[in-house]
């Protein structure tokens, strides 16, 4: 079987599964909502659960700051950079991986 993935547009193969249980009340009003947009359960899930997934994803992996510790931050990375003896020596060292 083979589905649209919005997010790329590629075509997807759909060969795993994902059970879950779920209340009574909580089935009724995927199905309603699913019937709403006119699209099976199974499809209306899959949006939203990915959606809301990549949403955690993302706010995960972003870096969020007010305007004042940005200026800082961007402050620091302006500065010239600090010689660490300990790195310098770890650096003039041989490697100690091989091809």
């Amino acid at each position: 079987m083979y589905g649209f993935v919005p997010y790329t547009g590629a075509m997807a193969v759909k060969d795993k599964r994902l059970e879950l249980r779920i209340s009574g009340s909580q089935k009724e009003i995927i199905e309603e909502a699913a019937a709403l947009t006119g699209r099976s359960v199974s499809d209306f899930s899959t949006d939203v659960l990915t959606r809301r997934a990549e949403e955690i994803i993302r706010s995960d992996r972003e870096l969020r700051m007010n305007a004042t510790a940005f200026d800082e931050f961007v402050a620091l990375l302006d500065e010239p950079p600090k010689t660490i003896d300990g790195l310098v020596d770890l650096f003039r060292r041989p490697t100690v991986f091989r091809d």
